[in-house]
């Protein structure tokens, strides 16, 4: 009986965590590739800044002075195509962690409403029984004359 029960019991706790343990799981998934992303966009970007360092360094003369402005322009082009793009692969995740928190939110909700119905349910099942039980035994007479006869 207790078996019965304490496993009614771990099982009723297992449903009432899990859309919390679904929402925890698909945060720290996201987290995670929002942070590993930013991470790789970050290391791109401080690659860059050290190449045109290095490039600077190596300027001796009004020509390669020149070169470097030529390089630098092309690199600030990459430079605003790359943040361009980096904008567009963040947008997108965002789209995609929406898009699965919302099916999540409409799961629960389901399940919720699921439950709610069976819940709803069972009391009128219960409550039938009663109404059978009764109708299968004799009613007891509860007036006084009636117990006078007994």
């Amino acid at each position: 009986m207790q078996d019965k029960t304490f496993d009614a019991f771990n099982d009723q706790t297992r449903q009432f965590f899990e859309p919390m343990r679904k929402l925890n799981a698909l945060m720290l998934h996201n987290m995670e590739r929002m942070s590993e992303y930013q991470m790789e966009s970050l290391k791109r970007y401080s690659q860059m800044g050290t190449e045109r360092l290095r490039d600077a360094t190596e300027i001796t003369d009004a020509e390669s002075l020149r070169d470097f402005g030529t390089r630098q322009a092309e690199m600030m082009n990459a430079l605003s195509k790359q943040m361009l793009e980096d904008a567009r692969a963040l947008g997108e995740m965002s789209l995609e962690f929406k898009a699965e928190l919302e099916k999540l939110y409409a799961e629960s909700g389901q399940a919720l409403a699921e439950q709610a119905s069976q819940a709803g349910a069972a009391p009128s099942e219960a409550s039938a029984g009663k109404a059978e039980a009764k109708a299968e035994t004799p009613a007891k007479a509860t007036s006084q004359a009636a117990r006078k006869r007994s």
